[in-house]
C-alpha cells in the first residue's frame, strides 16, 4: 500500500508547518474581502485576491461531520470540523470515543503526527 508523499519545503507554506510544530494552527485571511480560508494558499478562493496574510486561530471548532471506520482498530475517526473561524478542514478527531462524537460537538486542537509523521492538526472533544 503507497502512503501519499510529505508536503515538500515550500516557503509559500513554511509558517504553517512551523506554527504546529509549536502547537498551533495557521489560516490564512484575505485582506481585501476578509475571509478566512483553508488550507494555506497566497490566493484567495472568494475574491481571487492575491493579498492575505497569516492569522492564527483559536483552535475551537465544531464537528460538522464524521465517519467511523469500524472494521480498523486504532485509526482516527475522519471528520470535517468547522473552526470558530469559519472555515472547514477535514481532520481527524483522536482521542475521543466514536460513540461520544455528534454533529456540532465541539472540539479543540491537538497536533499529532499524521501516516507519514507529517504533523498536521487533529481535533478532539472539549
Amino acid at each position: 500500500m503507497s502512503q501519499t508523499p510529505a508536503p515538500s519545503a515550500n516557503p509559500e507554506i513554511q509558517p504553517y508547518f512551523e506554527a504546529l510544530r509549536d502547537g498551533k494552527l495557521l489560516i490564512k485571511t484575505c485582506t481585501h474581502c476578509r475571509q478566512p480560508h483553508f488550507y494555506p494558499r497566497a490566493g484567495c478562493p472568494f475574491c481571487f485576491s492575491d493579498a492575505t496574510e497569516w492569522l492564527e486561530s483559536r483552535g475551537t471548532g465544531t464537528i460538522y461531520a464524521y465517519s467511523v471506520l469500524r472494521a480498523a482498530k486504532d485509526l482516527p475517526v475522519l471528520a470535517y470540523v468547522t473552526l470558530d473561524e469559519g472555515p472547514t478542514l477535514m481532520t481527524s478527531i483522536v482521542d475521543s470515543p466514536a460513540s461520544a462524537l455528534s454533529n456540532g460537538a465541539a472540539v479543540r486542537l491537538v497536533v499529532r503526527p499524521d501516516a507519514d509523521g507529517t504533523l498536521a492538526p487533529m481535533f478532539t472533544l472539549i
